[in-house]
């Protein structure tokens, strides 16, 4: 992403922050995000960097003011006067309607909940073959991938979970599991959490996560968001992942690198 880019972003971002949030402003962009992906002469129309950038507000704002809030109207014509060109406008506007869910989750006191059960929600697909298969199958109708994902967690989990569990089988960032990730990833950032993937052979108590938590946060200069990963095969130890950086220190993982130096 270029830095003009990510200045845009910063920008949206600041001002999807003063802004009043809903779940229905998070409806709003979603619902305009697909129409852009629907209509791609509308999307080339609003992103031609050789239209001037009045031009490209004043296009969008007659075509959407009478459908949409205000608040909605405000971001997406920001978001349309500067310079996203391709599909980076429509990752711009997807980023925000994602943010203003957890926002949502956040003033109801549910943002922890909600990135938990995102997470142990994409560990369950993972973990089972068949479900994975059905869950990412995108010859299949996104109505009927949806209708499963209502019967894995609808009810279940806080409305913004099913929610964003829904949206990701749009798979806009590759693919399910990473889209799942950014929303994951977007959800501590706004607590200014940073995600440490934590592999373990037997779960965690209570105070040894306390304390890794607590010696991450003062390694790093940063609070860390936990998230914990059981798998008998590490034997035991710990491996943790914060971004591309990696702890290894699990027993299974220091046999692989005895076991290569006799290679």
């Amino acid at each position: 992403m270029s830095i003009e880019s990510e200045t845009a972003l910063r920008e949206l971002d600041a001002t999807l922050d003063r802004s009043p949030v809903s779940g229905e402003l998070a409806d709003e962009l979603f619902s305009v995000v697909d129409l852009l992906q629907s209509e791609p002469s509308l999307r080339r129309a609003v992103t031609d960097p050789a239209t001037p950038a009045e031009r490209r507000q004043s296009l969008a704002a007659g075509l959407l003011r009478s459908r949409i809030s205000e608040t909605a109207l405000n971001l997406i014509t920001e978001g349309v006067g500067k310079r996203l060109g391709g599909t980076a406008l429509l990752d711009g506007l997807e980023r925000q309607a994602v943010r203003a869910l957890l926002k949502s989750a956040q003033t109801a006191g549910t943002l922890d909940e909600v990135e938990d059960q995102l997470f142990r929600f994409g560990r369950v697909v993972d973990g089972d073959p068949e479900l994975r298969g059905a869950i990412t199958d995108r010859t299949a109708s996104l109505e009927r991938r949806s209708a499963l994902v209502d019967q894995l967690v609808g009810g279940k989990t806080a409305p913004e979970t099913t929610r964003l569990a829904k949206r990701a089988l749009a798979a806009r960032d590759r693919n399910f599991f990473r889209t799942l990730n950014g929303y994951i990833e977007l959800a501590a950032s706004t607590r200014d959490r940073v995600i440490a993937t934590v592999r373990v052979a037997r779960p965690l108590e209570l105070q040894q996560r306390e304390r890794l938590q607590n010696a991450l946060a003062r390694q790093i200069g940063r609070e860390i968001a936990l998230q914990e990963i059981v798998e008998p095969d590490l034997i035991g130890g710990i491996r943790v992942e914060i971004g591309d950086e990696v702890i290894e220190g699990t027993v299974s993982g220091r046999l692989e690198a005895v076991r290569r130096q006799f290679e």
